[in-house]
């Protein structure tokens, strides 16, 4: 079976919109990086280094629906990109 070609356009910055995105939630629930480390079972280290400008490391998807469920946010939130926060 053939199959056609088919080009996708994937977001290069999707670590960073993620990692700003969980920044963002998180301060709006008015929690901490330590406090939100101790809700979701991760260290406060690994907290922050997601979060980091330097690190923006990735993590697994059991992290992030951890974090999302602290957040109390739908995952598909993380992955859209604040428009507004490109003119900063």
């Amino acid at each position: 079976m053939a199959y056609e070609y088919k080009e996708y356009n994937f977001n290069k910055n999707i670590k960073k919109i993620v990692a700003l995105n969980i920044r963002k939630f998180r301060k709006e629930k008015g929690y901490t990086q330590e406090q939100l480390a101790l809700y979701t079972d991760r260290s406060f280290e690994f907290i922050r280094r997601i979060e980091s400008e330097q690190g923006r490391r990735g993590f697994s998807v059991e992290t992030l629906y951890r974090i999302a469920t602290v957040l109390e946010v739908p995952l598909d939130k993380f992955f859209q990109e604040d428009k507004s926060s490109d003119s900063k």
